[in-house]
């Protein structure tokens, strides 16, 4: 049977299990979008801890595709040499190390999340409309130039990310960011080919896969995160999701990863364990495709019965590793899958006893002095 500590294969790569690390941003870059020993400590502590994937933060392909000043990027080459750090202390660490690429739109040029302020210094926000989000400034509607320009810039970040050794990358197509603005009528209200009807409102969408899928060859694995629902009446929706995820995989897409939300403050979202784990389900069963549930999941429990029930293929957790790097190490202690603990031979010590006092408990053999 499928379960948490299952591997999992995507094109040429294996993951070690089912459970991943959300991307987070960190907002510490020093306006140059280069990883700092802040992003080194923070995704090498989540890869020890035992996911069989890390995704790096949002990285903007475009130094005005940031969110802030402090956002990581990988728009210029310059930039590779510190993605290529992350990556290799990931892999080293025993995780696929993965990034998702990402450009802000109109929720760019912005303070750090703690502090609710434009940027200063601040720049030209841009987006598929001129409609601000909530009380942030009014974007730039984009020229047609400029939207052609997009699958480009994505396409130029994933061959760096493939130089800088990441092993996964992830479209940000979701919380209303650039390529969200242009799939929701919420804030798309362009009446050419980039607007209108749902064709319209996802080809620019579609246009970056196609472009990142030629990027990057076919041994690499792609994958895409929505918003499945905006939770605003006339908004995206979950079925939009379904009918965009089958054509996204028939581009080169590998795995969607359904969150939600995120493209006006006055969305109304039910929040819950699990939330959004029907609209991963919702996605998978109608479009057919392998998923990610993100959301609330907390507990061992509650990620495994995902897993086993088939209602994703994947778990990722933000949060709840943020609380416990070791999360997954914990997990596997809870569900009596101690033979899938992957401790460095460093922390043995520590998990390694563990999981040989669990394997003789269960088998009535003596318990080891400690």
């Amino acid at each position: 049977m499928t379960d948490l500590f299952s591997p999992l294969t995507l094109r040429g790569v294996t993951l070690a299990n089912r459970i991943g690390i959300s991307p987070m941003c960190q907002y510490c870059c020093d306006d140059d979008g280069r990883p700092t020993d802040w992003h080194l400590a923070h995704l090498l502590q989540r890869a020890i801890g035992g996911a069989g994937m890390v995704m790096a933060e949002a990285t903007a392909v475009t130094a005005e595709g940031r969110i802030t000043p402090g956002d990581l990027g990988l728009w210029e080459d310059g930039q590779i040499a510190g993605h290529a750090r992350l990556a290799s202390a990931i892999e080293r660490a025993g995780a696929v190390p993965a990034i998702q690429i990402a450009h802000a739109g109109r929720k760019a040029s912005r303070a750090p999340a703690w502090i609710d302020a434009p940027a200063e210094p601040g720049w030209d926000i841009v987006s598929a409309s001129n409609l601000p989000m909530g009380h942030f400034a009014a974007p730039r509607p984009m020229t047609e130039e400029e939207i052609l320009a997009i699958p480009a810039a994505f396409a130029a970040t994933a061959r760096r990310a493939v130089t800088a050794g990441w092993k996964l990358i992830e479209l940000h197509g979701a919380h209303g960011y650039l390529l969200h603005q242009f799939l929701s009528p919420i804030s798309n209200t362009r009446n050419d080919r980039w607007g209108g009807d749902f064709e319209g409102r996802t080809r620019l969408p579609l246009a970056v896969a196609k472009a990142v899928r030629e990027a990057v060859g076919e041994d690499l694995p792609l994958l895409l995160r929505i918003s499945h629902t905006d939770w605003l009446e006339g908004g995206w929706t979950t079925e939009e999701s379904v009918e965009l995820s089958r054509r996204m995989q028939a581009v080169g897409i590998d795995m969607i990863d359904v969150s939600s939300g995120g493209i006006d403050p006055a969305q109304k979202i039910v929040l819950g364990p699990g939330y959004q784990v029907p609209g991963a389900e919702a996605v998978k069963r109608g479009a057919g495709v392998l998923v990610a549930a993100v959301g609330l999941i907390t507990e061992p429990e509650q990620a495994q019965a995902i897993i086993t029930e088939g209602r994703a293929d994947l778990v990722l957790l933000a949060r709840a590793t943020l609380r416990d790097p070791y999360w997954p190490m914990r997990a596997a202690v809870a569900l009596g899958r101690v033979d899938a603990v992957r401790s460095p031979p460093q922390y043995d010590r520590a998990w390694g006893t563990i999981a040989r006092m669990a394997m003789r408990a269960e088998t009535g053999e003596p318990m080891p002095a400690l």
